[in-house]
């Protein structure tokens, strides 16, 4: 796998964010780079500037993973930005991180009938399978009425990304839009780092980058996370502002697809708003995902 601009740029990226104090060395005089130096890079993980050089070129097929170790720390990569470069080296190396092929095809997957059951089954939060694509494959009963600025009206497999950056609902939505816009991105990258041959995903990167100059900016800025758990702010426009606690939770089954669960603080007003919202879910004929 050829991804030596990948990984020249999240890697040149990563040293530019870096400042001689916070690496704990002496700024000096006429510094023509932002942040560290090649050098300075090299000499805190203990190689040779000529083999740094070489990595930041993007020649990562074939580094071990000592050497690795020592290019994040030298870097302070936090545990998603290291995994990342893992995950880089691996692609390099021809190696999924996952281990197990996936799809490659653009087309969203259909959900296992087995899986829709379980989600049926979640009924005192918000539930939904979203794939690498950030495509949103199915959700719970009170998860098509949560989500319903972003479905519409089904004709379309819904996806995250497109309409974080391309609905103008978004920004009532998620009343924390440039947060969450960041988030997304991450996100994204983090996948594209775990399958470069994900066709859809290249795709859907593609259009946005195009369509969209705040996803363009923050593409080119190589960050990097993982999702994990935390809380959001939500604007819906049946109840109105809700805070929910999510997990976010792998499906082995099918490498690359995650369930995201959001509850409500109980006893809090977004567990009263989010049950009004079942109520009113329950009266309401509301299209899934197509």
């Amino acid at each position: 796998m050829d991804n030596r601009a990948e990984v020249r740029e999240f890697l040149m990226s990563r040293r530019a964010k870096l400042t001689p104090a916070e690496a704990g060395l002496p700024a000096g005089q006429k510094r023509r780079v932002p942040g560290l130096r090649r050098s300075e890079v090299a000499v805190l993980a203990g190689v040779s500037v000529e083999y740094y050089t070489k990595l930041e070129r993007g020649a990562i097929a074939g580094a071990s993973a000592s050497v690795l170790d020592a290019v994040a720390h030298a870097l302070q990569l936090d545990d998603s930005e290291r995994a990342h470069l893992l995950d880089l080296a691996r692609a390099a190396d021809g190696i999924l991180s996952s281990g197990r092929p996936r799809r490659r095809a653009a087309r969203p997957s259909v959900p296992r009938a087995s899986l829709e059951w379980a989600l049926e089954s979640i009924t005192g939060g918000v539930a939904l399978v979203r794939d690498a694509q950030q495509n949103v494959l199915a959700v719970n009963p009170l998860g098509r009425a949560f989500y319903s600025p972003v479905i519409g009206d089904g004709g379309r497999t819904p996806n995250l990304a497109r309409f974080q950056f391309l609905d103008p609902a978004a920004r009532d939505f998620y009343p924390d839009w440039d947060l969450f816009a960041g988030m997304c991105v991450a996100v994204m990258r983090t996948e594209a780092g775990r399958n470069p041959h994900d066709k859809g995903l290249q795709d859907l990167v593609g259009e946005l980058s195009t369509r969209s100059e705040v996803f363009r900016t923050l593409w080119a800025a190589h960050d990097v996370r993982t999702h994990g758990a935390g809380t959001k702010r939500f604007h819906h426009p049946v109840v109105g502002e809700v805070v929910l606690a999510y997990e976010e939770l792998a499906i082995t089954a099918e490498p690359g697809q995650v369930l995201l669960i959001y509850t409500a603080e109980p006893g809090s007003s977004s567990a009263d708003r989010l049950g009004l919202l079942a109520s009113w879910a329950a009266e309401t004929s509301i299209p899934g995902p197509a």
